[in-house]
């Protein structure tokens, strides 16, 4: 009997051990642990192609007093945005519009609330720091990259970080009060992240915090964007970060003005010298 741990280390390290039926059940549940939280024993049963004394000799051997305590502790590990939770063992076959039509309402919601005012106030800020740093783990590290390249176009102290084969310390201990840190921390975040929210408020930056709806304001953050992610998929969609970034490299470089367009003109020149492009 597997005790301890979480849901679904509980269900991977029982499933070798498991008679038949239960093996059956077990795997379902590893590959879509989201039904276990939504679905009713019964439910659960018919999915699997099993009895419901075989869901309940399954919970028990998890560790769980009832069918109803494994489900309350799997619908807990929901909500730290395992894509496994949103996968479906029966996927609807979802049309295009669908997509489309939700990633523009995640747009809608995510930016239609921003005042222009609002992200000149950020563009004024980045252009004025003394070194703006772009943090970005896991998937957010993508976005990180994408911005920092945007706005390397009209900034010339900006870095994404980390690189390959460096420590959050190598760059932390550089931080200033005059500097700005726009973090991306879509989910799932690594475990560290209050970790170094912490340090970047201890070293009086300001702080531009990038996420998810499921992560509630941050008071500390000088500026919180959350993002919508719902998709009809099993992924999340990513489509109103990528539109967040657009807003702010578009307002910074309008806001950079004459300094902005003599650094573009002198990226061309070089670009054109190389022939590069």
């Amino acid at each position: 009997m597997a005790t301890g741990g979480s849901f679904l280390a509980r269900v991977r390290a029982a499933v070798p051990v498991l008679r038949p039926a239960e093996r059956r059940l077990g795997e379902l549940v590893t590959d879509f642990p989201g039904e276990l939280a939504s679905y009713s024993a019964s439910e659960l049963a018919a999915l699997a192609g099993v009895s419901n004394a075989t869901v309940t000799r399954f919970v028990r051997r998890l560790g769980y007093q009832s069918y109803e305590e494994a489900r309350r502790h799997a619908r807990e590990e929901r909500t730290t945005g395992s894509r496994f939770y949103i996968a479906a063992a029966a996927p609807a076959a979802e049309a295009v519009s669908s997509y489309t039509e939700r990633d523009s309402r995640n747009l809608e919601l995510s930016l239609g609330g921003i005042e222009t005012e609002e992200i000149d106030r950020l563009a004024a800020r980045l252009l004025s720091a003394r070194k703006v740093w772009v943090i970005g783990f896991r998937a957010s590290t993508a976005f990180a990259v994408y911005l920092q390249w945007q706005l390397t176009q009209v900034m010339e102290n900006i870095v994404a970080i980390p690189g390959a084969g460096q420590t959050m310390g190598e760059h932390l201990v550089s931080l200033r009060p005059e500097d700005v840190v726009i973090f991306f921390a879509m989910r799932r975040r690594i475990a560290r992240t209050e970790a170094l929210l912490e340090q970047i408020r201890a070293a009086g930056a300001a702080l531009v915090y990038v996420t998810d709806e499921g992560i509630a304001p941050l008071d500390t953050a000088q500026w919180h964007f959350r993002c919508e992610t719902a998709s009809p998929g099993p992924l999340f969609s990513h489509v109103a970060v990528m539109g967040l970034c657009n807003l702010i490299a578009n307002r910074t470089i309008v806001q950079a003005d004459r300094d902005g367009r003599e650094r573009l003109r002198g990226i061309e020149r070089l670009n054109d010298a190389l022939d590069e492009l």
